[in-house]
């Protein structure tokens, strides 16, 4: 479980938020303290202003962190009112952010691993990608979503040095048609992976594990939960256990054991 004491309140100020697909925004922070910390797979639980009747926090993951620099970079997609409300800071506004808040992603070194992501679920893996890199694996990288218009992450993929970056839309609008477990097979079937990640859909990442069960490859997946308090006191964010009874996704998680887990 995550260590309550470090989980600390920062405050930020907007360096930039922008557009980068439908209903998809690039949000860098400066939150100099946090950037310094905060760990591959972590996430953040956000304070945006604007509604006083909003007490609840958003839980957003992160693509990068620059602890140099200070900043935090985290995409997000515009899917109810306070996200829709963080889509309209600009620079130089500013709030606070809850974290850094869960378990990460376990980096390990070895072979080549297989990173799959499924729409706004790309954050936590890019950031995945960057840390195995930084380890010696060589990383590909599958993106999926429904169409061209929901699609992020390629190029931050390439920088962060995947080998190959694999493109799957369910409309054929951009890379190949069909899911991105489609995609992950065809990899599977040219590579031999000795780890495989995931984040997105529940159903995407339901699929993923069972592949990687069958092919006895150890398998990390990023859990996405209503978050409420971010650090495991108000239990509205429960994870079926295979073995029986539940885990925080928050402290806990958000990254499992796939065979852990009662999909």
């Amino acid at each position: 479980m995550h260590p309550v004491s470090s989980v600390h309140l920062h405050p930020f100020s907007v360096v930039s938020n922008g557009r980068v697909g439908e209903d998809i925004f690039r949000l860098v922070i400066e939150a100099r303290d946090l950037a310094g910390v905060i760990r591959p797979g972590q996430f953040m639980n956000f304070e945006v202003p604007g509604d006083p009747s909003h007490i609840v926090r958003i839980p957003l993951s992160f693509a990068s962190a620059d602890a140099a620099g200070g900043t935090i970079e985290v995409i997000y997609a515009v899917v109810g009112e306070g996200t829709r409300r963080l889509s309209r800071m600009g620079e130089g506004d500013s709030s606070t952010v809850v974290g850094p808040c869960g378990n990460g992603w376990r980096v390990t070194s070895g072979g080549r691993a297989l990173l799959v992501a499924g729409g706004v679920g790309a954050p936590p893996v890019i950031s995945f990608a960057r840390a195995l890199v930084e380890r010696g694996r060589a990383v590909d990288v599958v993106l999926g979503a429904q169409s061209k218009n929901r699609l992020w992450g390629e190029r931050d993929a390439l920088e962060a040095g995947a080998d190959e970056v694999v493109l799957a839309t369910d409309d054929g609008s951009c890379g190949m048609r069909g899911f991105a477990t489609d995609a992950m097979r065809d990899l599977m079937g040219r590579h031999q992976y000795d780890l495989i990640g995931t984040c997105g859909p529940g159903a995407m990442m339901e699929g993923v594990a069972r592949i990687a069960h069958e092919a006895r490859v150890e398998c990390q997946a990023s859990l996405e939960r209503m978050m409420t308090c971010g650090f495991g006191a108000c239990s509205t964010c429960n994870v079926a256990m295979r073995a029986g009874g539940y885990k925080t996704c928050c402290s806990d998680g958000p990254v499992f054991d796939a065979e852990e887990v009662l999909w």
